[in-house]
């Protein structure tokens, strides 16, 4: 999963906050969730999605924060989406075995 950043032209500090973050060979499957995930921390001001047009095979994805950086966002966002499929993919598999 390739991913790009959009260059800003603000200060540092700023830019730090709000980026938009592209992801080739992804789409709303990957997109939807992950904006679940990042919406519901607290320093996050707005995390959203767009996939620009069907013929093309990426996701633009926006994160702002109040506080901290929003490549920190993202990193954490996925990595609690990585955890949150293993414990689905778990209790699954259990329910499976139980029967």
């Amino acid at each position: 999963m390739p991913i790009a950043q959009f260059a800003e032209n603000k200060s540092s500090n700023d830019s730090a906050k709000s980026k938009t973050f592209v992801f080739k060979d992804e789409g709303h499957t990957l997109g939807n969730a992950l904006r679940c995930v990042i919406s519901s921390y607290p320093d996050v001001q707005f995390c959203g999605y767009t996939v620009p047009h069907p013929a093309e095979s990426k996701m633009h994805f926006r994160i702002q924060m109040h506080t901290g950086r929003a490549v920190d966002a993202l990193k954490r966002g996925l990595e609690d989406l990585v955890s949150i499929c293993d414990i689905t993919l778990e209790k699954f598999e259990e329910e499976l075995q139980s029967q």
